[in-house]
């Protein structure tokens, strides 16, 4: 079991970070007391399995009084039961997190009629110095964007074992509409048509003899070849701007035999650069009984 503890001061970018360990397949728990990891962890050891499980456990200045002075011994203890835990704690400067708070609207969770921002940051420096002291990673925030904040959690935390972008490929026809999550959409209705084969028409572009007659096309292997290329040249972009999915649609006319043969085809392409790739042919599976 991998356990991440994600911490730091309010407004440093605790929930951005939870979101992206979502993202990458851990179960996250916002706000937990600390009193309480123990029981969770429990349960989470009773499950079969439990040495497959990650979770990441968010806790903050808002947790029970005294609970955070338990962290070190509980995280002692954790080490010495062989769970792999790391701790991150996300700072960010005074002057940086009373812009953010004054330009967000947002109540600091310590600030009350008796307690200013200023105050509520001061004190949250001392609720968390248990944590800040048993930090793994520090990562300070201060001059960090949304996106930039992201790409260093997963540096920092996931790296190489990061799940990545997942990509979907989906062939539509155009006379159907076109959908509408798309990112990038290629018409391919100017290519050579099976349906006008006779003996094709009835079968489908996962079929054998459709697959035969398009990779025999000259045309349809260029636009092929352009679509991935064009697909691998900015799908890192997508990447390093922390987008978690990609929607490629490719249109023929019925979407029964083009559309379905280069998704299938330009699929197979991108497998062997990217872990999560999947198909979707909407027309064919709109005709599945």
């Amino acid at each position: 079991m991998q356990i991440l503890v994600i911490s730091g001061r309010s407004g440093s970018g605790k929930t951005t970070a939870l979101h992206l360990l979502e993202d990458e397949g851990y179960t996250c728990i916002d706000n937990l007391p600390v009193s309480l990891i123990p029981a969770l962890l429990e349960q989470v050891r009773a499950r079969a399995n439990a040495d497959s499980i990650r979770l990441a456990i968010g806790i903050d200045s808002r947790n029970i009084d005294g609970d955070l002075s338990a962290l070190p011994s509980l995280a002692e203890e954790l080490e010495r039961s062989c769970d792999h835990i790391k701790i991150l704690y996300l700072d960010t400067s005074k002057e940086v997190l009373l812009r953010r708070f004054s330009e967000t609207r947002r109540k600091h969770p310590l600030s009350d009629n008796d307690t200013g921002l200023r105050e509520a940051i001061s004190e949250e420096d001392l609720i968390l110095a248990p944590i800040a002291a048993l930090a793994d990673v520090t990562i300070d925030t201060s001059g960090l964007n949304l996106h930039e904040l992201r790409s260093a959690v997963k540096r920092q935390l996931i790296g190489s074992d990061s799940s990545g972008i997942a990509i979907s490929l989906t062939s539509f026809g155009f006379k159907f509409g076109i959908p509408v999550d798309s990112d990038f959409l290629f018409d391919v209705r100017c290519l050579p048509n099976p349906y006008w084969r006779p003996e094709l028409r009835s079968h489908s572009g996962l079929e054998p003899q459709v697959i035969e007659f398009l990779r025999s096309e000259h045309e349809v292997q260029a636009m092929a070849d352009d679509i991935e290329s064009f697909a691998k040249k900015w799908i890192p972009s997508f990447e390093n701007n922390n987008r978690s999915y990609l929607n490629i649609a490719i249109g023929c006319t019925g979407g029964m035999h083009r559309s379905v043969y280069l998704a299938e085809h330009i699929a197979d392409k991108l497998r062997a650069s990217y872990k999560n790739v999947q198909t979707r042919h909407r027309q064919l599976e709109l005709k599945k009984p």
